[in-house]
């Protein structure tokens, strides 16, 4: 019995973060339509892994690991302590 109820409060904790990173992604998004490009997110691992794909001018443009790295990636691991690391697929 304990070990259902502590799987699920790790599950909600789980949840609850991963929403967060939602939440986060779409705050960041206007700034990237704004210059003609997008941000989809994949999939986020458990272990804080978050896999996007930047699309429109973003995928093509020589700035977009700087964007990825110093400007999502560091918005969402302020914001949402338990991101690692973020991913252009």
């Amino acid at each position: 019995m304990f070990f259902k109820f502590f799987r699920e409060i790790k599950m909600s904790e789980n949840s609850a973060w991963k929403e967060k990173v939602k939440e986060v992604l779409e705050d960041v998004r206007p700034a990237l339509q704004r210059d003609g490009g997008d941000v989809e997110l994949m999939e986020i691992t458990d272990d804080g892994v978050v896999k996007v794909a930047l699309q429109g001018h973003c995928a093509g443009c020589p700035m977009s690991q700087m964007t990825l790295k110093m400007g999502i990636e560091q918005h969402l691991k302020r914001l949402v302590p338990e991101v690692k690391e973020v991913i252009n697929l």
